[in-house]
């Protein structure tokens, strides 16, 4: 923890790359809390703070139980403190002072009316990195519509680029939640990068409408090419990819891209060698012009033998393939284990370890999953006194979970967070 804001963090050695950085959380679901626990990952302190009844909307009503919470939240502390009064406002303010980074995802304006914006925060902590992760942005028509991660797959554009044309659906899992919470410690990195190196705080702003697009880029580049919006399959006759089923009833994918070696080798593993001299299929322009008539030559050839004789075949001819996987067939997957990607967590919750590893090694996850305002007391004892915070309690305006408090009684306490309170 950087205890002043004069004052550069510091780094113990052979440390977590985070170490010594402070973290402060007014967030809930998934953007801002998955992008302050990669940092929590990577060895920094977060402190969530959350509303003292229900905490989160992601505790779902069953306090540290959620499995949702654990994942975006496990090794937090959590401070449970109501901000509509203005001796919380004013305990947060002081936790500002002794933090690195302010991260939060609320409706544009919230913030700054309850006197938590980014320059009043600034004012107390010059060299804060203050990140607002918002639906659409701080300008523009649609600033202060509710967005959730279906809006923004939706007005992002990849429900149409994963999708035939005329045939929108949802997609199987939250993408543009997770990558705005991705782009979002991007910037906190960059901003904590920029005053190491002598810079002062800075604003860090993104939004899901921005970060979206990091996904669609490559159809982006595509439409300027074709002028044609992209759909689901209009990338596979550039990238020459192909999802086939086996005898066995499996699926494999290939990716040849525009080598011709690839396309060589698939030749003569399929016996078809002909096909190498075949004016349909003869360079890489040709096969992109005839994918359809080369994918139903592939389709019969697949479906002669199962999925494991395939995939000794196509490792032995040095060809791109991988077989299609559940989620359940990833977690237990053997690169899974020896790239120890997973941790378990409460309950035997599969915790998502970060994706980099420093010197060989990977940060591991803190596993414990924090109740709501289970640190509340300890924290508000670095910055406050003691009969401050005892003053805190004692109106309501803090509140410390107890020890061994059963969930029951916690989850009782209604949840006041609301759907227009959080991205």
């Amino acid at each position: 923890m950087s205890g002043h804001p004069s004052e550069a963090p510091t780094r113990a050695p052979d440390s977590s790359p985070l170490s010594g950085v402070r973290v402060l959380e007014v967030g809930g679901y998934i953007a801002a809390p998955y992008a302050s626990s990669i940092l929590c990952s990577l060895g920094a302190e977060v402190i969530k703070v959350e509303h003292p009844e229900g905490g989160d909307a992601f505790r779902r009503g069953v306090d540290h139980a959620s499995p949702y919470f654990a994942q975006y939240n496990a090794g937090k502390k959590s401070v449970a403190v109501d901000l509509k009064q203005a001796d919380g406002v004013e305990l947060v303010k002081l936790l500002v002072r002794t933090s690195d980074v302010f991260i939060e995802n609320v409706r544009p304006g919230k913030l700054e009316a309850l006197g938590l914006g980014s320059a009043a925060c600034l004012a107390e902590n010059p060299r804060l990195v203050y990140t607002s992760v918002t639906g659409f942005g701080e300008v523009g028509p649609l600033v202060q519509r509710p967005a959730y991660d279906s809006i923004g797959q939706s007005l992002g554009g990849l429900y149409s680029i994963l999708n035939d044309p005329d045939d929108a659906r949802l997609s199987g899992t939250c993408l543009a939640d997770l990558i705005t919470g991705i782009i979002a410690a991007t910037g906190v990195l960059a901003g904590l990068v920029a005053r190491g190196h002598g810079a002062s705080g800075t604003v860090v702003q993104t939004s899901m409408f921005e970060a979206v697009s990091t996904l669609t880029i490559d159809a982006l580049t595509q439409l300027g090419e074709t002028g044609v919006p992209p759909t689901r399959e209009s990338r596979h006759p550039q990238a020459q990819n192909f999802c086939l089923r086996t005898g066995d009833g499996e699926r494999l994918t290939l990716h040849l891209s525009s080598s011709e070696k690839f396309w060589h080798q698939l030749a003569d593993l399929v016996d078809k060698p002909e096909l190498k001299a075949d004016p349909r299929f003869l360079a890489y322009s040709d096969r992109v012009e005839n994918y359809l008539e080369l994918r139903a030559v592939l389709e019969p050839v697949f479906s002669q033998r199962d999925s494991a004789e395939w995939g000794r075949l196509l490792t032995g001819a040095d060809i791109p393939f991988a077989p299609v996987l559940n989620l359940a067939d990833v977690v237990g997957h053997p690169q899974t284990g020896a790239l120890d990607l997973m941790t378990n967590g409460v309950d035997q919750t599969q915790l998502v370890n970060v994706p980099w590893r420093f010197a060989g090694s990977r940060p591991k996850r803190e596993t414990d999953v924090p109740r709501i305002g289970e640190h509340s007391r300890e924290i508000a004892v670095t910055v406050s006194s003691e009969p401050k915070v005892r003053q805190l309690l004692e109106s309501g305006t803090l509140f410390q979970a107890l020890e061994n408090q059963p969930t029951d009684d916690i989850a009782q306490r209604a949840n006041t967070l609301t759907s227009s309170e959080a991205l």
